[in-house]
């Protein structure tokens, strides 16, 4: 399985991604092992998530979150 998934960081901004392992993901990240980008703006807390069975579809779908504005992130986080 593939996980595409939402953080919310501890400025309030969305952090999207995708992994194998969503638990292991966000320790990493919030040990600073995870996106540089995350740097400074941590902890992050996983508020979204959606499964995939293959990392093309993961893919496919994180690229098109991450090009949605923030106001459709929050609705589509809402209606989950």
């Amino acid at each position: 399985m593939y996980y595409v998934y939402i953080l919310k960081c501890s400025d309030d901004s969305l952090y999207t991604g995708y992994t194998i392992d969503i638990n292991k993901r966000i320790e990493k990240h919030n040990n600073k092992l995870g996106a540089k980008c995350l740097k400074g703006k941590l902890p992050a807390k996983l508020i979204y998530q959606e499964k995939y069975k293959t990392k093309r579809e993961a893919l496919k779908r994180e690229i098109g979150i991450k090009k949605l504005k923030r106001k459709e992130k929050i609705e589509l986080i809402k209606k989950n």
